[in-house]
C-alpha cells in the first residue's frame, strides 16, 4: 500500500485557487485545474483521485463527472464531490453521473483525509481484483461453459447453506454473479447488522447509502445500465447490465432467485445466532436458580437453628419456673413475659419463611420471562434478560 504523501490528487476548481488544495497538499500530492477541460490534456493513469471542489455557475459538475469518466480517460478513477456546506442531497444524480462519493467542507480534516484515501484504496483494491479476475475467469468459464444458468443457481442454492456468516454469503454470490458476467455492490440486512460488500470486499459509502435508501422502491429499479434489485432483507445493484433487452430481462430472473434464496440464508442465520443468545440465557438462568437454591438453603438451616433454639430456650424457662408453680402474681407475669417472647421468635421464623418465599417468587418470574417465548424475542429482549441476570 502506497504512502499517503506518494499519491497524487487532480482538484478541479474553478477560481483556480482552493483552500482544499493547500489543506491536502501535506497528505497528497496536488494538481489545480481551473479548466475542466484541461483534464483532456491530463493523463488519468498519473492520478489516484479528482476531486471537484464545488460546483459554481462556470460549470455543471454532472456534465463534468461525465466528461472525465467517458471522455478524459478517468473511468476507473474515483470522482469525488466537495460541497461547502451539508444540505439535501439527491444520490441517484451524482451516481448516475459517475461519482464515486461526496463530502462537504465542514467535516473535519482527519475525516476528509480518510475519506479520500478509501476511495484511493478502493482504486487499488479494484485493479488487484481485475487483474486476478483475468486469470480466474479463463478457468471458471472453461469449467462452466457447459454449465446452465439453472446449474449455476441449484449450486448457489445447495452451498450457501453452508454459510455460516453474512460475509461468506456474499463472497459466495458474488463468485455466482461472475457466470452472468455481471458485477456489483451487496447489501445483506440481518436482525443483528447491516452488512456492505463489494467484489474486493471493501464497501463504498455512496453505494451502501443507496441500496438503503432503495430497499423499499420495489423488486427492481433500472437506471441506464444499472438495476438495484430488492427481496426482503438482500438488495443487489447491477452495475453493467446487458443492452440485449432479452438478456436483460433472463438476468432479472435468475439473480432474483439467487436473492431469494440469500435472503432466506440471512434469516437461517438470524435463527442460529438468536438461538446462541436463547442458550446463553438459559445458561445464565440455570446459574441464577443454582444461586437462589444455595441461598434457600442456607436460610432454612439457620431458620431451622433458630426454631430448635428457641424452643429449647422455651422449654429450659418454662422447666424453671415450674419450681414455683405456687403461682403467685409475679410468677404469672414472668410465664406470660415467656410465652409472650416465644410468639414473638415464632414471628420471626414466620417473616424469614416469607422472605424466603420471596426469593422463591423472584425465581418464577425469571423463569416466567425467560421461557414465554410466544411471538418469539428480538435479539434486543434477549440481551436486556441476560443483563438483568
Amino acid at each position: 500500500m502506497s504512502k499517503p504523501a506518494e499519491q497524487r490528487i487532480l482538484i478541479i476548481n474553478s477560481t483556480g485557487a482552493s483552500p482544499l488544495a493547500e489543506a491536502l497538499g501535506g497528505q497528497f500530492h496536488v494538481r489545480l485545474l481551473s479548466d475542466p477541460n484541461q483534464a483532456r490534456d491530463e493523463s488519468a493513469q498519473d492520478f489516484d483521485a479528482v476531486l471537484m471542489d464545488g460546483c459554481s455557475g462556470d460549470y455543471d459538475c454532472l456534465a463534468v463527472c461525465r466528461l472525465l469518466k467517458t471522455e478524459a480517460g478517468f473511468g476507473d478513477v474515483p470522482v469525488i464531490l466537495m460541497l461547502s456546506t451539508a444540505g439535501d442531497i439527491e444520490l441517484m444524480p451524482l451516481y448516475d453521473a459517475g461519482f464515486d462519493d461526496v463530502l462537504t467542507a465542514s467535516m473535519p480534516r482527519s475525516e476528509l483525509v480518510a475519506r479520500i484515501q478509501k476511495s484511493v484504496f478502493h482504486r487499488i483494491a479494484n485493479r488487484q481484483l481485475h487483474s486476478r479476475l483475468m486469470q480466474a475467469n479463463a478457468l471458471a468459464m472453461s469449467a462452466m461453459s457447459d454449465t446452465s444458468d439453472l446449474g449455476v443457481n441449484i449450486q448457489f442454492l445447495v452451498h450457501c447453506h453452508q454459510c455460516n456468516n453474512l460475509d461468506e454469503l456474499g463472497m459466495l454470490l458474488f463468485r455466482t454473479l461472475a457466470h452472468y458476467r455481471i458485477s456489483g455492490s451487496l447489501q445483506l440486512r440481518s436482525e443483528f447488522e447491516i452488512k456492505n460488500l463489494e467484489e474486493n470486499g471493501l464497501a463504498k459509502d455512496l453505494e451502501a447509502r443507496l441500496l438503503l435508501e432503495l430497499k423499499d422502491a420495489g423488486r427492481y429499479v433500472d437506471f441506464g445500465r444499472r438495476c438495484v434489485m430488492n427481496y426482503e432483507q438482500v438488495s443487489l445493484l447491477v452495475k453493467n447490465m446487458p443492452e440485449d433487452p432479452k438478456r436483460f430481462g433472463a438476468i432479472k430472473d435468475n439473480v432474483f432467485s439467487l436473492l431469494q434464496g440469500a435472503s432466506a440464508r440471512v434469516k437461517a442465520i438470524d435463527g442460529a445466532r438468536m438461538l446462541e443468545l436463547e442458550r446463553d440465557l438459559l445458561r445464565g438462568m440455570s446459574h441464577r436458580m443454582q444461586d437462589v437454591m444455595r441461598q434457600v438453603d442456607e436460610r432454612y438451616q439457620v431458620v431451622m437453628k433458630r426454631c430448635a433454639a428457641t424452643v429449647e430456650d422455651m422449654a429450659m424457662k418454662i422447666e424453671q419456673s415450674i419450681l414455683f408453680l405456687d403461682l403467685t402474681e409475679p410468677q404469672e407475669e414472668m410465664l406470660t413475659r415467656i410465652t409472650q417472647s416465644g410468639v414473638v421468635a415464632i414471628s420471626d421464623l414466620f417473616n424469614d419463611g416469607i422472605r424466603i418465599d420471596s426469593s422463591f417468587r423472584k425465581l418464577l418470574d425469571y423463569l416466567n420471562a425467560g421461557f414465554s417465548m410466544e411471538g418469539g424475542r428480538t435479539p434486543e429482549e434477549l440481551r436486556k434478560l441476560l443483563d438483568r441476570l
